[in-house]
């Protein structure tokens, strides 16, 4: 039996398509008025890209568009995702990086302000804006976030470990090519970009999630078709009216948030949801190939 598509999907569809757009021209916005007039370069693969198009005028005289490098660093890396990861986050992820691999073609490099402190801090603020933004509608700007992620199945290192050794190589050839006060300059641009990143989306590898619900056993459901998790019903009673209630807790990765809130909208929107940042989890949880696997055989 097909199943059809509800108009509440389509409308995720359709914001998932704006947050590609702006986390696109946002990036584009940093790079090209901010970040490249400047010599200070982005985190992840951006910034690799900067780095190619910087080496590629240096070296062989030629002028090479970073937004050419973004393209086609990201190829092969979402072929990658496409078979690792899942196929609906590395689409969007994709999407996002053509996107700002075009825009940044497209947008002419125009510096708004030659002070390299002000071009640091606001490169970071519209950078991490779209970003934050495309990790909390349920996908990357794509790049170095796919690679960490499969690298973090096979080492068992945190993503954010990962993340941090990439951005360290990229702070130190920029003091290599460019003098040291681009490497702080550079510095400074990617802490601000990770603040603004935490402020939108929680920066949490693992966040648990306390559900309050009159509807537990359709909640239940709700969330078991989007996520394969374990759940914990714990009985409850409200403190000002008395009613017995139920709270789901649940522990799920950053990147399952979004999924579990569609979830929350569809069977109980009146359902009141506290999240929680997670340090450390003892016991089983469910990698997105484990989790695929179990749906394959179920």
């Amino acid at each position: 039996m097909i199943k059809l598509k509800t108009p509440n999907f389509w409308l995720e569809q359709a914001k998932k398509i704006f947050f590609v757009l702006f986390a696109s021209i946002t990036n584009a916005i940093a790079l090209n008025n901010f970040l490249i007039p400047s010599s200070i370069y982005a985190p992840g693969v951006n910034g690799i890209s900067q780095l190619l198009a910087h080496l590629t005028t240096e070296w062989f005289h030629l002028t090479v568009d970073t937004g050419i490098f973004i393209l086609l660093i990201n190829i092969p890396i979402a072929l990658l995702g496409w078979f690792k990861i899942g196929k609906d986050f590395t689409l969007y992820s994709f999407l996002t990086s053509l996107m700002v691999s075009f825009f940044t073609i497209v947008l002419p490099i125009s510096p708004l302000t030659t002070d390299p402190i002000m071009n640091a801090l606001f490169g970071g603020v519209i950078g991490g804006a779209g970003i934050g933004f495309a990790l909390k509608y349920g996908f990357s700007t794509g790049g170095i976030d796919i690679i960490s992620m499969v690298l973090a199945k096979t080492t068992g290192r945190s993503v954010g470990s990962l993340l941090l050794a990439i951005n360290c190589l990229i702070v130190i050839a920029a003091g290599f090519l460019n003098g040291w006060q681009y490497a702080m300059y550079t510095l400074l641009s990617i802490y601000v970009m990770t603040r603004v990143v935490d402020m939108v989306h929680t920066s949490h590898q693992k966040v648990t999630a306390m559900i309050v619900t009159n509807d537990p056993d359709a909640l239940i459901k709700a969330i078991h078709a989007k996520l394969i998790r374990g759940i914990t019903v714990i009985p409850a009673t409200g403190g000002y009216t008395g009613i017995d209630r139920s709270v789901l807790m649940i522990v799920i990765s950053n990147y399952e948030m979004y999924e579990l809130e569609q979830a929350v909208k569809e069977a109980d929107a009146a359902a009141f949801v506290n999240f929680m940042g997670t340090n450390k989890v003892l016991g089983e949880f469910l990698s997105s190939d484990q989790q695929k696997a179990r749906r394959d055989n179920s």
